[in-house]
């Protein structure tokens, strides 16, 4: 690893700190308790990629396939998603986001952002100036590809 000065050491972790936090509080927002954590991140994947196989979701989210058919199987008990042959390969099962699932997730974005601007509207408008200086060198940050 390479060595980083005390000051960018530091940084990073408070800034961990923040993000982790602030993931948190967000997850809370989501859905009043009617998801788990592990079908919300399936149902955003589903959103934010599209159509995937069980094998694929379960890599993506780094769990078993086993798990990641019980978290299918519950979604699908909700009607959040569709399964459906794949066209080139009618052996591999391809799963999407149902109308309902579309509608949750979308449900839930807003949620979060609804809640974040209510957050947000509590700083001056200074502050949330400053905040939206950050974004691009916060954007930034998640975009570096050095490890």
């Amino acid at each position: 690893m390479t060595r980083v000065p005390n000051e960018a050491a530091r940084l990073a972790g408070a800034l961990r700190g923040v993000v982790g936090h602030l993931h948190r509080r967000l997850r809370q927002v989501d859905n009043a308790g009617v998801l788990t954590p592990s079908q919300s991140a399936v149902l955003a994947r589903l959103h934010r990629k599209g159509p995937a196989t069980q094998a694929q979701l379960a890599a993506a989210e780094h769990v078993r396939q086993q798990s990641m058919g019980a978290t299918l199987g519950a979604l699908d008990e909700l009607g959040y998603i569709e399964r459906a042959r794949d066209p080139r390969d009618g052996r591999r099962v391809v799963i999407s986001l149902s109308g309902l699932g579309s509608k949750t997730v979308q449900g839930v974005h807003q949620h979060r952002e609804e809640w974040l601007a209510t957050a947000l509207s509590r700083f001056t408008p200074a502050e949330r100036e400053r905040i939206e200086q950050a974004l691009p060198l916060l954007e930034r940050v998640a975009q570096s590809g050095e490890w």
